[in-house]
Protein backbone atom coordinates (compact mmCIF):
# COMPACT_ATOMS: atom_id res chain seq x y z
CA UNK A 1 0.00 0.00 0.00
CA UNK A 2 1.44 2.98 -0.87
CA UNK A 3 1.77 6.73 0.97
CA UNK A 4 -1.28 7.70 -0.80
CA UNK A 5 -3.14 4.67 0.01
CA UNK A 6 -2.66 4.99 4.05
CA UNK A 7 -4.44 8.90 3.66
CA UNK A 8 -7.49 7.32 1.95
CA UNK A 9 -8.52 4.49 4.91
CA UNK A 10 -12.09 4.92 5.48
CA UNK A 11 -13.53 5.19 9.37
CA UNK A 12 -13.88 1.60 9.52
CA UNK A 13 -10.39 0.85 8.19
CA UNK A 14 -8.73 2.67 10.73
CA UNK A 15 -8.91 1.10 13.96
CA UNK A 16 -7.84 -2.02 12.19
CA UNK A 17 -4.87 0.09 11.47
CA UNK A 18 -4.47 1.37 14.93
CA UNK A 19 -4.70 -2.63 16.33
CA UNK A 20 -2.16 -3.74 13.78
CA UNK A 21 0.12 -0.76 14.69
CA UNK A 22 -0.32 -1.46 18.12
CA UNK A 23 0.12 -5.11 18.10
CA UNK A 24 3.59 -4.59 16.17
CA UNK A 25 4.53 -2.37 19.09
CA UNK A 26 5.82 -5.16 21.71
CA UNK A 27 7.72 -6.97 18.43
CA UNK A 28 9.94 -3.37 18.44
CA UNK A 29 10.70 -2.95 22.02
CA UNK A 30 14.26 -3.20 22.91
CA UNK A 31 13.69 -4.81 26.08
CA UNK A 32 11.23 -8.00 26.95
CA UNK A 33 8.59 -7.54 29.19
CA UNK A 34 9.10 -8.80 32.69
CA UNK A 35 8.32 -12.35 32.85
CA UNK A 36 6.93 -12.42 36.48
CA UNK A 37 4.03 -9.76 35.19
CA UNK A 38 4.66 -10.16 31.65
CA UNK A 39 4.34 -6.46 30.98
CA UNK A 40 1.30 -5.61 33.18
CA UNK A 41 3.10 -4.18 35.95
CA UNK A 42 0.90 -6.10 38.77
CA UNK A 43 0.59 -9.40 40.34
CA UNK A 44 -2.02 -11.24 42.34
CA UNK A 45 -0.23 -13.56 45.12
CA UNK A 46 -0.78 -17.24 45.82
CA UNK A 47 -1.73 -16.85 48.89
CA UNK A 48 -4.47 -19.31 50.87
CA UNK A 49 -7.97 -18.43 50.76
CA UNK A 50 -8.88 -16.55 54.00
CA UNK A 51 -6.31 -14.27 53.73
CA UNK A 52 -6.84 -10.65 54.10
CA UNK A 53 -4.97 -10.05 50.76
CA UNK A 54 -6.58 -13.38 49.01
CA UNK A 55 -7.00 -12.11 45.60
CA UNK A 56 -5.70 -8.30 45.48
CA UNK A 57 -3.18 -7.14 42.79
CA UNK A 58 -0.16 -5.90 44.16
CA UNK A 59 2.57 -3.85 42.40
CA UNK A 60 5.42 -6.57 41.07
CA UNK A 61 9.05 -6.44 41.73
CA UNK A 62 9.51 -4.56 38.22
CA UNK A 63 7.33 -1.61 38.79
CA UNK A 64 8.23 -1.04 42.65
CA UNK A 65 11.90 -0.83 41.53
CA UNK A 66 10.32 2.12 38.82
CA UNK A 67 8.41 3.31 41.96
CA UNK A 68 11.26 3.39 44.18
CA UNK A 69 13.34 5.65 41.15
CA UNK A 70 10.93 7.75 40.64
CA UNK A 71 10.57 8.40 44.40
CA UNK A 72 14.38 8.86 44.88
CA UNK A 73 14.33 10.87 41.56
CA UNK A 74 11.58 13.10 43.23
CA UNK A 75 14.12 13.12 46.58
CA UNK A 76 16.93 13.64 44.61
CA UNK A 77 15.06 17.05 43.29
CA UNK A 78 14.66 18.51 46.67
CA UNK A 79 18.33 17.55 47.56
CA UNK A 80 20.86 21.22 47.59
CA UNK A 81 23.26 18.19 45.50
CA UNK A 82 22.67 19.90 41.87
CA UNK A 83 23.01 23.40 43.55
CA UNK A 84 26.32 22.64 44.96
CA UNK A 85 27.69 20.75 42.28
CA UNK A 86 31.00 23.10 41.82
CA UNK A 87 32.18 22.25 45.60
CA UNK A 88 33.96 19.69 44.97
CA UNK A 89 37.51 18.18 46.35
CA UNK A 90 39.04 19.22 43.42
CA UNK A 91 38.06 23.02 44.12
CA UNK A 92 39.15 22.93 48.20
CA UNK A 93 42.04 24.53 49.28
CA UNK A 94 43.32 21.99 52.26
CA UNK A 95 46.61 24.66 53.36
CA UNK A 96 45.63 28.18 52.23
CA UNK A 97 48.43 30.53 52.76
CA UNK A 98 47.17 32.66 55.35
CA UNK A 99 46.40 30.62 58.05
CA UNK A 100 48.64 29.40 60.51
CA UNK A 101 50.38 26.09 60.10
CA UNK A 102 48.86 24.92 63.36
CA UNK A 103 45.44 25.75 61.42
CA UNK A 104 46.72 24.03 58.23
CA UNK A 105 47.77 21.04 59.80
CA UNK A 106 44.04 20.60 61.19
CA UNK A 107 42.43 21.73 57.79
CA UNK A 108 44.50 18.83 55.71
CA UNK A 109 43.16 16.53 58.37
CA UNK A 110 39.40 17.22 57.66
CA UNK A 111 39.84 17.25 53.66
CA UNK A 112 42.01 13.77 54.25
CA UNK A 113 39.33 12.56 56.36
CA UNK A 114 36.69 13.53 54.16
CA UNK A 115 38.09 12.08 51.61
CA UNK A 116 38.71 8.71 53.19
CA UNK A 117 35.08 8.54 53.85
CA UNK A 118 33.66 9.44 50.05
CA UNK A 119 36.02 6.66 48.89
CA UNK A 120 34.27 4.24 51.71
CA UNK A 121 31.65 5.64 53.72
CA UNK A 122 31.00 3.68 57.21
CA UNK A 123 30.15 4.95 60.24
CA UNK A 124 28.83 8.43 61.24
CA UNK A 125 31.17 11.73 60.11
CA UNK A 126 30.25 15.03 62.17
CA UNK A 127 32.50 18.36 60.84
CA UNK A 128 31.91 20.98 63.52
CA UNK A 129 33.32 24.19 63.34
CA UNK A 130 32.61 28.25 63.27
CA UNK A 131 31.07 29.84 59.80
CA UNK A 132 32.63 29.85 56.89
CA UNK A 133 35.33 26.86 57.56
CA UNK A 134 34.30 25.18 54.70
CA UNK A 135 32.17 22.44 56.62
CA UNK A 136 29.42 22.90 53.75
CA UNK A 137 31.90 22.70 51.50
CA UNK A 138 33.43 19.57 52.58
CA UNK A 139 30.09 18.18 52.97
CA UNK A 140 29.46 18.35 49.45
CA UNK A 141 32.40 17.26 47.89
CA UNK A 142 31.71 13.89 49.69
CA UNK A 143 28.25 14.03 48.18
CA UNK A 144 29.36 15.08 44.56
CA UNK A 145 32.36 12.18 44.86
CA UNK A 146 29.68 9.61 45.80
CA UNK A 147 27.24 10.58 42.73
CA UNK A 148 30.51 10.53 40.34
CA UNK A 149 30.99 6.83 41.13
CA UNK A 150 27.40 6.23 40.92
CA UNK A 151 26.01 5.70 44.21
CA UNK A 152 23.31 7.47 46.01
CA UNK A 153 23.49 10.46 48.35
CA UNK A 154 21.11 12.57 50.05
CA UNK A 155 21.99 16.47 51.16
CA UNK A 156 19.93 18.52 52.70
CA UNK A 157 19.81 21.45 55.11
CA UNK A 158 18.14 20.85 58.12
CA UNK A 159 16.02 23.60 58.05
CA UNK A 160 14.64 22.65 54.46
CA UNK A 161 14.55 19.00 55.67
CA UNK A 162 12.36 20.24 58.13
CA UNK A 163 10.02 22.15 55.95
CA UNK A 164 9.82 19.57 53.25
CA UNK A 165 8.36 17.09 55.98
CA UNK A 166 5.74 19.54 56.74
CA UNK A 167 4.62 20.10 53.09
CA UNK A 168 4.13 16.39 52.86
CA UNK A 169 1.03 16.69 54.97
CA UNK A 170 -0.55 19.08 52.51
CA UNK A 171 -2.71 17.06 49.89
CA UNK A 172 -0.70 18.18 46.84
CA UNK A 173 1.99 16.54 47.91
CA UNK A 174 3.63 14.37 45.10
CA UNK A 175 5.26 12.11 47.99
CA UNK A 176 3.64 11.42 50.91
CA UNK A 177 5.20 11.91 54.53
CA UNK A 178 5.64 7.89 55.31
CA UNK A 179 7.17 7.28 51.69
CA UNK A 180 9.74 10.45 52.13
CA UNK A 181 10.42 9.98 55.84
CA UNK A 182 11.36 6.26 54.64
CA UNK A 183 13.58 7.51 52.08
CA UNK A 184 15.67 9.81 54.54
CA UNK A 185 15.81 6.72 57.29
CA UNK A 186 17.16 4.48 54.69
CA UNK A 187 18.84 5.77 52.15
CA UNK A 188 22.51 4.75 51.90
CA UNK A 189 24.05 7.70 52.47
CA UNK A 190 22.45 10.88 54.06
CA UNK A 191 24.39 14.18 54.43
CA UNK A 192 22.88 16.82 56.48
CA UNK A 193 24.09 20.38 56.69
CA UNK A 194 23.40 22.70 59.51
CA UNK A 195 21.95 20.31 62.19
CA UNK A 196 21.14 23.11 65.42
CA UNK A 197 20.04 26.14 62.18
CA UNK A 198 16.29 25.10 62.86
CA UNK A 199 13.70 26.30 65.10
CA UNK A 200 13.44 23.75 67.65
CA UNK A 201 10.27 23.09 68.06
CA UNK A 202 8.68 20.09 69.74
CA UNK A 203 7.98 18.28 66.83
CA UNK A 204 11.09 19.21 64.82
CA UNK A 205 13.22 17.73 67.10
CA UNK A 206 11.04 14.48 67.43
CA UNK A 207 11.38 14.08 63.60
CA UNK A 208 15.29 15.03 63.84
CA UNK A 209 15.19 12.06 66.27
CA UNK A 210 13.45 9.69 64.94
CA UNK A 211 15.28 10.22 61.81
CA UNK A 212 19.10 10.07 62.82
CA UNK A 213 18.25 7.66 65.80
CA UNK A 214 17.20 4.71 63.49
CA UNK A 215 20.49 5.21 61.32
CA UNK A 216 22.18 5.13 63.95
CA UNK A 217 20.74 1.75 65.48
CA UNK A 218 21.09 0.79 61.83
CA UNK A 219 24.49 2.24 62.00
CA UNK A 220 24.32 4.17 58.38
CA UNK A 221 26.66 5.85 57.17
CA UNK A 222 25.82 9.77 57.76
CA UNK A 223 27.64 12.61 57.06
CA UNK A 224 26.51 16.19 59.55
CA UNK A 225 27.56 19.16 59.80
CA UNK A 226 26.89 21.96 62.73
CA UNK A 227 28.55 25.08 64.30
CA UNK A 228 26.54 24.87 67.31
CA UNK A 229 28.09 23.38 70.53
CA UNK A 230 27.17 19.65 71.07
CA UNK A 231 25.99 20.93 74.57
CA UNK A 232 23.43 23.18 72.78
CA UNK A 233 21.98 20.08 70.74
CA UNK A 234 19.03 17.98 72.02
CA UNK A 235 20.55 15.33 74.69
CA UNK A 236 19.05 12.81 72.79
CA UNK A 237 21.46 13.62 69.94
CA UNK A 238 24.27 14.45 71.10
CA UNK A 239 24.66 11.15 73.24
CA UNK A 240 24.92 9.57 70.04
CA UNK A 241 27.13 11.99 68.40
CA UNK A 242 29.54 11.67 71.32
CA UNK A 243 29.39 7.65 70.83
CA UNK A 244 33.28 7.40 69.78
CA UNK A 245 32.68 3.65 68.45
CA UNK A 246 30.80 5.25 65.49
CA UNK A 247 31.41 8.94 65.36
CA UNK A 248 34.59 10.57 63.82
CA UNK A 249 34.03 13.66 65.30
CA UNK A 250 36.37 16.36 63.11
CA UNK A 251 36.51 19.93 64.30
CA UNK A 252 37.59 22.46 61.81
CA UNK A 253 39.44 25.73 63.34
CA UNK A 254 40.25 27.33 60.24
CA UNK A 255 38.93 31.17 60.39
CA UNK A 256 35.83 32.43 58.49
CA UNK A 257 37.34 32.20 54.51
CA UNK A 258 34.63 35.21 54.08
CA UNK A 259 35.66 37.22 57.20
CA UNK A 260 38.98 36.33 58.86
CA UNK A 261 37.56 35.39 61.70
CA UNK A 262 38.53 32.62 63.82
CA UNK A 263 36.45 29.38 63.54
CA UNK A 264 34.84 28.64 67.22
CA UNK A 265 35.42 31.94 67.92
CA UNK A 266 31.84 33.60 68.83
CA UNK A 267 30.97 36.92 66.32
CA UNK A 268 30.32 38.85 69.61
CA UNK A 269 34.49 38.63 69.70
CA UNK A 270 36.52 41.56 68.58
CA UNK A 271 39.67 40.08 68.83
CA UNK A 272 40.55 39.50 65.32
CA UNK A 273 40.57 43.24 64.55
CA UNK A 274 43.90 43.10 67.09
CA UNK A 275 45.71 41.18 65.43
CA UNK A 276 48.67 42.89 65.71
CA UNK A 277 48.47 44.14 69.11
CA UNK A 278 50.83 41.86 70.68
CA UNK A 279 53.70 42.81 73.29
CA UNK A 280 56.30 42.49 70.86
CA UNK A 281 54.44 45.40 68.93
CA UNK A 282 54.14 47.17 72.59
CA UNK A 283 56.47 49.85 73.71
CA UNK A 284 57.26 49.98 76.92
CA UNK A 285 60.25 52.11 76.88
CA UNK A 286 58.00 55.52 75.76
CA UNK A 287 61.06 57.99 75.44
CA UNK A 288 58.22 60.51 76.65
CA UNK A 289 57.53 59.10 79.75
CA UNK A 290 60.00 60.28 83.18
CA UNK A 291 61.68 57.36 84.77
CA UNK A 292 59.28 56.44 87.43
CA UNK A 293 56.11 55.87 84.75
CA UNK A 294 58.66 54.12 82.24
CA UNK A 295 59.45 51.67 85.27
CA UNK A 296 55.74 51.34 86.15
CA UNK A 297 54.74 50.46 82.29
CA UNK A 298 58.05 47.82 82.19
CA UNK A 299 56.30 46.05 85.26
CA UNK A 300 52.81 45.91 84.52
CA UNK A 301 53.67 44.79 80.87
CA UNK A 302 55.89 41.90 82.86
CA UNK A 303 52.81 41.53 84.78
CA UNK A 304 50.70 41.09 81.77
CA UNK A 305 53.34 38.27 79.91
CA UNK A 306 53.45 36.31 82.92
CA UNK A 307 49.70 36.33 83.09
CA UNK A 308 49.40 35.25 79.61
CA UNK A 309 51.17 32.80 80.14
CA UNK A 310 49.31 30.95 82.43
CA UNK A 311 45.51 32.99 83.05
CA UNK A 312 44.49 33.06 86.77
CA UNK A 313 41.65 34.04 88.57
CA UNK A 314 41.46 38.49 87.77
CA UNK A 315 43.77 41.08 85.96
CA UNK A 316 42.70 44.71 85.59
CA UNK A 317 44.81 47.37 84.11
CA UNK A 318 43.52 50.86 84.38
CA UNK A 319 44.32 54.47 83.22
CA UNK A 320 43.56 57.07 81.42
CA UNK A 321 42.31 56.57 77.51
CA UNK A 322 45.17 56.16 75.36
CA UNK A 323 47.85 54.98 77.72
CA UNK A 324 47.67 51.20 76.22
CA UNK A 325 45.48 49.29 78.43
CA UNK A 326 44.02 47.88 75.08
CA UNK A 327 46.91 46.82 73.63
CA UNK A 328 48.04 44.98 76.70
CA UNK A 329 45.04 43.38 76.92
CA UNK A 330 45.00 42.00 73.57
CA UNK A 331 48.28 41.16 73.47
CA UNK A 332 47.16 39.04 76.72
CA UNK A 333 44.74 36.84 74.45
CA UNK A 334 46.53 36.50 71.21
CA UNK A 335 49.88 35.26 73.06
CA UNK A 336 46.76 33.08 75.10
CA UNK A 337 45.62 31.86 71.80
CA UNK A 338 48.70 31.46 70.33
CA UNK A 339 49.71 29.08 72.89
CA UNK A 340 46.61 27.29 73.92
CA UNK A 341 45.30 27.39 70.60
CA UNK A 342 42.01 27.95 72.31
CA UNK A 343 39.68 30.88 71.59
CA UNK A 344 39.55 33.95 73.60
CA UNK A 345 36.21 35.69 74.19
CA UNK A 346 37.38 40.04 73.39
CA UNK A 347 34.57 42.48 73.65
CA UNK A 348 34.19 45.79 74.57
CA UNK A 349 31.62 46.23 77.04
CA UNK A 350 29.05 48.45 75.41
CA UNK A 351 29.09 46.58 72.66
CA UNK A 352 28.79 43.36 74.69
CA UNK A 353 25.95 45.36 76.41
CA UNK A 354 23.99 46.27 72.48
CA UNK A 355 24.05 42.20 71.44
CA UNK A 356 22.53 40.88 74.85
CA UNK A 357 19.64 43.78 74.40
CA UNK A 358 19.52 42.71 70.40
CA UNK A 359 19.39 38.81 71.47
CA UNK A 360 15.51 39.89 72.68
CA UNK A 361 14.06 40.75 69.52
CA UNK A 362 11.83 37.72 68.11
CA UNK A 363 14.44 37.94 64.80
CA UNK A 364 17.82 37.37 66.74
CA UNK A 365 19.25 34.16 65.84
CA UNK A 366 20.66 33.79 69.02
CA UNK A 367 18.81 33.85 71.94
CA UNK A 368 19.14 35.65 75.39
CA UNK A 369 20.44 32.88 77.59
CA UNK A 370 23.01 31.54 74.76
CA UNK A 371 24.27 34.77 74.41
CA UNK A 372 25.06 34.92 78.13
CA UNK A 373 25.86 31.91 78.43
CA UNK A 374 28.91 31.95 75.43
CA UNK A 375 30.10 35.13 77.72
CA UNK A 376 30.11 33.80 80.62
CA UNK A 377 31.19 30.31 80.37
CA UNK A 378 34.50 31.86 78.29
CA UNK A 379 38.11 30.02 78.67
CA UNK A 380 39.09 33.27 78.99
CA UNK A 381 36.99 36.45 78.43
CA UNK A 382 38.54 40.41 77.52
CA UNK A 383 36.04 43.12 79.10
CA UNK A 384 37.56 46.15 77.04
CA UNK A 385 36.35 49.54 78.39
CA UNK A 386 34.56 48.78 81.26
CA UNK A 387 32.83 52.23 82.43
CA UNK A 388 31.02 54.10 84.78
CA UNK A 389 29.06 55.61 82.65
CA UNK A 390 24.99 55.61 83.14
CA UNK A 391 23.59 52.40 82.98
CA UNK A 392 20.34 51.18 82.95
CA UNK A 393 19.25 48.82 86.27
CA UNK A 394 19.11 45.94 83.57
CA UNK A 395 22.50 46.35 82.41
CA UNK A 396 23.77 46.92 85.87
CA UNK A 397 22.07 43.77 86.73
CA UNK A 398 23.66 41.67 83.59
CA UNK A 399 27.13 42.84 84.02
CA UNK A 400 26.67 41.40 87.90
CA UNK A 401 25.40 38.53 87.10
CA UNK A 402 28.19 37.90 84.35
CA UNK A 403 31.03 38.76 86.82
CA UNK A 404 30.29 37.39 89.63
CA UNK A 405 29.64 33.94 87.49
CA UNK A 406 33.83 34.58 86.50
CA UNK A 407 34.21 35.72 90.19
CA UNK A 408 33.11 32.57 91.76
CA UNK A 409 34.36 29.72 89.61
CA UNK A 410 37.60 31.41 89.27
CA UNK A 411 37.23 31.83 85.73
CA UNK A 412 40.37 34.28 83.84
CA UNK A 413 39.06 37.94 83.06
CA UNK A 414 41.03 40.25 82.18
CA UNK A 415 39.07 43.61 82.55
CA UNK A 416 40.11 47.45 81.49
CA UNK A 417 38.95 50.63 82.51
CA UNK A 418 39.90 54.28 82.83
CA UNK A 419 37.41 54.48 85.78
CA UNK A 420 38.51 55.79 89.18
CA UNK A 421 37.93 52.97 91.95
CA UNK A 422 36.12 55.08 93.84
CA UNK A 423 33.31 55.33 91.23
CA UNK A 424 32.88 51.85 90.61
CA UNK A 425 30.23 50.07 91.59
CA UNK A 426 30.69 49.26 95.39
CA UNK A 427 29.91 45.18 94.49
CA UNK A 428 32.46 45.04 91.40
CA UNK A 429 35.46 47.46 93.10
CA UNK A 430 35.06 44.57 96.24
CA UNK A 431 36.03 41.79 93.50
CA UNK A 432 38.72 44.11 91.69
CA UNK A 433 40.61 44.55 95.00
CA UNK A 434 40.52 41.41 96.34
CA UNK A 435 44.36 40.11 95.93
CA UNK A 436 43.68 36.31 96.16
CA UNK A 437 41.72 36.35 93.15
CA UNK A 438 42.36 39.65 91.50
CA UNK A 439 45.73 41.34 89.86
CA UNK A 440 45.09 45.40 89.96
CA UNK A 441 47.40 47.13 87.37
CA UNK A 442 47.39 51.00 87.50
CA UNK A 443 49.30 52.28 84.73
CA UNK A 444 50.73 55.48 85.65
CA UNK A 445 51.91 56.73 82.08
CA UNK A 446 49.58 59.42 79.67
CA UNK A 447 48.16 58.75 76.99
CA UNK A 448 50.13 57.86 74.14
CA UNK A 449 48.04 58.67 71.56
CA UNK A 450 48.40 62.41 70.59
CA UNK A 451 51.91 62.42 72.47
CA UNK A 452 55.10 64.36 71.32
CA UNK A 453 56.93 60.88 71.12
CA UNK A 454 54.05 59.95 68.46
CA UNK A 455 54.23 62.89 66.76
CA UNK A 456 57.88 62.46 66.19
CA UNK A 457 57.47 59.06 64.54
CA UNK A 458 54.63 60.03 62.55
CA UNK A 459 56.93 63.02 61.49
CA UNK A 460 59.72 60.07 60.83
CA UNK A 461 57.54 57.99 58.66
CA UNK A 462 56.45 61.08 57.06
CA UNK A 463 60.21 62.35 55.93
CA UNK A 464 60.78 58.88 54.77
CA UNK A 465 58.20 58.28 52.50
CA UNK A 466 58.95 62.21 50.54
CA UNK A 467 62.33 60.93 50.66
Amino acid sequence: MSSSDDDELTPRQAPSRQRSTRSAMPARRTEAPCPICNGLGFVVPDLPIGHPDFGRAVPCSCRAQEMQARRLHLLQSMSMVDSLQRLTFERFNPEPAHLPPDKQVNLRRAYETCVNFAERPEGWLLLTGGYGCGKTHLAAAIANARLAARQPVILMVVPDLLDHLRSTYGPQSELPYDELFEQLRTTPLLILDDLGAHASTPWAQEKLFQLLNHRYNAQLPTVITTNQRLDELDPRLRSRLQDVGLVHHVLILAPDFRTGKASGQSDLSSLHLHREHTFSTFDAQRSDLAAEQRANLREVTKRCIEYAEEPRGWLVLAGTYGCGKTHLAAAIANHYVERTRVDVMFVVVPDLLDHLRAAFSPQSNTPLDRRFDEVKRAPLLVLDDLGTESATPWAREKLFQLLNFRYTALLPTVITTSADPKQIEPWLRTRMMDINRCQYLAITAPGYRGSQEQQKQRARKTSKMSG
